[in-house]
């Protein structure tokens, strides 16, 4: 009864956490518009016209929506156990994806927020985390090192879901 009321949980909750990358992938998408004024962009006009903030927007979440959504198979060892060719195949757009793109374009994106000094350090922070860990985590599977990589990947992993949470936090407190 125990273990059954824990697999339902746990499914729910692989569920809920699935439905909620969609919707920020979906959003992301929306952005192939490439219309500058569009949504979030409209608030960032100054930092677009710098030159800088465009490419590393566009840098950042398009391809963050992509791995938001391939790192939550990477994670789920029911699949990543069973298929280890696409888990290997997935690993390198993961990887690739954070070190070139997401993580870059967010720690170039960070030097654009007008929140405060402790936001900004929040961002600066999370992007060099977010990079390290995951260069930590190939390198740990590069020596064959399984157990080290898939910690190293659940804390990268861990900072790339924060797009998720950051949302849910601010729907949350701006009702």
């Amino acid at each position: 009864m125990i273990t059954r009321l824990k697999n339902t949980f746990v499914w729910l909750l692989g569920t809920i956490v699935f439905f909620l990358i969609a919707l920020l992938v979906f959003n992301a998408l929306t952005y192939l518009n490439f219309d500058f004024t569009y949504g979030f962009l409209r608030l960032k006009q100054a930092a677009i016209a710098t030159g800088w903030y465009l490419p590393a927007y566009y840098s950042h979440v398009l391809v963050a929506g992509v791995i938001l959504a391939v790192g939550f198979f990477q994670v789920n060892t029911r699949y990543s156990l069973r298929w280890p060719r696409y888990h290997r195949g997935f690993g390198k757009i993961y990887a690739y994806g954070v070190i070139f793109f997401a993580a870059p374009g967010g720690l170039i994106m960070s030097f654009f927020i007008d929140r405060g000094p402790w936001v900004f350090a929040s961002f600066v922070v999370q992007s060099v985390f977010w990079f390290v860990f995951t260069i930590i985590a190939v390198k740990e599977i590069l020596k064959g090192n399984v157990s080290e990589h898939k910690r190293w990947m659940w804390r990268s992993y861990s900072l790339t879901f924060a797009a998720v949470t950051l949302r849910l936090y601010t729907f949350a407190f701006t009702i």
